[in-house]
């Protein structure tokens, strides 16, 4: 058993995750809290290079490959930072963990929902987040957005819209399986509505 808090950020490319997490963490400083912040991928040095080969590399990448890219990446994370922070007894907020490759890779490049799950489960060894985080937006609404900020999309952002519309489904179908893990909020909420939900759930776990 963990001592710290584990809390996971999930959601489209689009829906605002950055900014909630943001927030969150802020927050959190603010009552006293040791807060490890991270991501996936790239929460390490290994991460970053894996990131790297993941998102911005020239040409594709298969989806197998892909897949378990993301799980050694993340199987280093866990035993390098997120378990080691755990275990100190602070906050982990990760910008993305194992549902991520569920819904992108399992849904989004059919590679089978439970093959991709258990694939993450065995890298992670059986570590889930006390409370996931699901910005939820229509695929559409979320690309949109992306495209407004002008920034240059990576590899699996310039995929098309079915992919995260394909990705998204797979996320309410995770939340409607494990409704105690997972907080769904309406990603078209102000920052500020989002923040406050966000922050109540957080307070009752911290009790």
């Amino acid at each position: 058993m963990t001592g710290g808090l584990f809390i996971s950020f999930e959601g489209i490319d689009g829906v605002g995750k950055s900014t909630q997490l943001d927030l969150l963490v802020q927050f959190l400083n603010e009552q006293g809290r040791k807060v490890c912040r991270t991501l996936e991928p790239g929460g390490t040095d290994l991460g970053r290079e894996i990131r790297e080969l993941l998102l911005h590399r020239k040409g594709e990448v298969a989806p197998r490959a892909e897949a378990l890219l993301f799980a050694a990446d993340r199987a280093h994370h866990v035993a390098t930072v997120v378990r080691p922070a755990l275990e100190r007894n602070e906050v982990v907020v990760t910008d993305r963990y194992l549902d991520s490759s569920v819904a992108y890779q399992g849904s989004g490049r059919d590679l089978g929902f439970e093959q991709v799950r258990n694939l993450s489960l065995f890298a992670v060894d059986g570590l889930l987040p006390d409370l996931t985080v699901l910005l939820d937006l229509d695929a559409e609404k979320a690309v949109a957005r992306r495209n407004k900020t002008g920034a240059e999309p990576d590899r699996l952002e310039r995929a098309k819209t079915e992919f995260f519309e394909s990705a998204r489904q797979a996320y309410l179908k995770m939340a409607a399986d494990e409704p105690k893990r997972w907080l769904v909020i309406d990603a078209e909420l102000s920052v500020e509505e989002m923040q406050k939900i966000i922050r109540a759930r957080v307070q009752e776990l911290l009790g």
